[in-house]
């Protein structure tokens, strides 16, 4: 997918530029700086000091010597002081600086770290949103490109305390950690609902029913197939032009690449992966009937036995929509992300 978060190490990230979050002299530091120019070497410093320092938002390119990659783009960001200095200004910046000297030097991938939010004390929930729309409004205009944002440290949060703390307790009602065991005790621990929405959708199918059907009165396999439903493709298409959105509109919203979108248009029987599908739904802004039966075209639910699916229901719940958010959440909880490729 164009936009990615990882949990890496961005020194061992191999891609075609990485990105340093450097102080103005460009002579290295601590933290991420640091660690860049250790695994380096001593020629990155050399080249450094002819770049003469760095203005904060702006960036400067140098090759990535001892790294696994080409190049290493320098920016400096700012320091928090409040946030009523002209910070996110200066943000935003630095990544747009970043990305257009990268496509200046031919990158197709791109790796940041979260710049200004270790020593430079950015608030990391706002340091996140600068990054994801900054990012996401140049990748509107270049799209072949992929970028990373890389996040070191397994305790490392990228959620706000509230927000982790609501997806937690939506969790802790109503995740099964172990489906398994009796239908009774499933429906205690669901409460019943789940089970019994379960039984009663698979009652309700046409095809179930038809299968239980006396023998005279069931259709042949060529008759049951000219009546197939509406596909996933098809749905997708039509709720794209219900809602008169453009079909780029959508893909990018939903963090799909172009040419997989290419691939559920022109092949009407394509299925998707799950979170490439749900993340079409958070596109659209479907809401949880819609999109339990956009999961079905491509033969998917939700399920109270996944922490993937039980989170992601929680922001439809909420009627939040916003891609990046959903996936810090489910980064954060270790999950799978929404847009992934296929």
């Amino acid at each position: 997918m164009p936009f990615q978060i990882i949990r890496q190490d961005i020194t061992k990230m191999r891609c075609d530029a990485i990105v340093n979050a450097a102080n103005n002299t460009l002579l290295g530091g601590g933290g991420v700086d640091g660690m860049i120019h250790r695994a380096a070497g001593p020629e990155l410093l050399r080249e450094c000091r002819a770049l003469r320092g760095c203005e904060t938002g702006k960036a400067k390119l140098t090759k990535g010597y001892a790294l696994p990659c080409k190049y290493v783009i320098h920016t400096v960001g700012p320091v928090w002081q409040g946030g009523g200095y002209g910070e996110e200004a200066l943000l935003r910046s630095c990544y747009t600086a970043s990305l257009t000297l990268a496509a200046e030097y031919g990158c197709e991938s791109v790796a940041f770290p979260l710049i200004s939010s270790g020593a430079f004390g950015y608030p990391r929930t706002e340091a996140l949103r600068a990054a994801a729309q900054s990012i996401r409004a140049f990748l509107a205009q270049h799209d072949e490109m992929t970028v990373y944002l890389t996040v070191y440290g397994r305790k490392t949060r990228l959620i706000s305390e509230g927000l982790y703390h609501n997806v937690q307790g939506f969790l802790d009602s109503n995740y099964i950690a172990a489906p398994g065991g009796s239908l009774s005790e499933r429906r205690r621990l669901s409460g019943g609902s789940t089970i019994r929405q379960t039984e009663d959708a698979m009652a309700s199918m046409p095809m179930f029913s038809a299968m239980h059907a006396p023998a005279e009165g069931r259709p042949s396999l060529e008759e049951a197939l000219k009546t197939l439903d509406e596909s996933f493709s098809q749905m997708l298409l039509r709720k794209i032009d219900e809602r008169g959105l453009k079909d780029s509109h959508c893909y990018k919203r939903a963090n799909v690449d172009r040419k997989l979108f290419s691939k559920i248009r022109s092949d009407v029987h394509y299925r998707p992966s799950k979170t490439t599908a749900l993340a079409f739904a958070v596109a659209l802004e479907l809401p949880p009937e819609e999109t339990d039966e956009l999961l079905r075209k491509a033969g998917y639910a939700l399920s109270h036995s996944s922490k993937f699916d039980v989170i992601v229901e929680y922001f439809l719940r909420e009627r939040i929509y916003n891609i990046d958010e959903i996936n810090a959440a489910l980064f954060d909880f270790d999950q799978p992300l929404l847009g992934s490729a296929g």
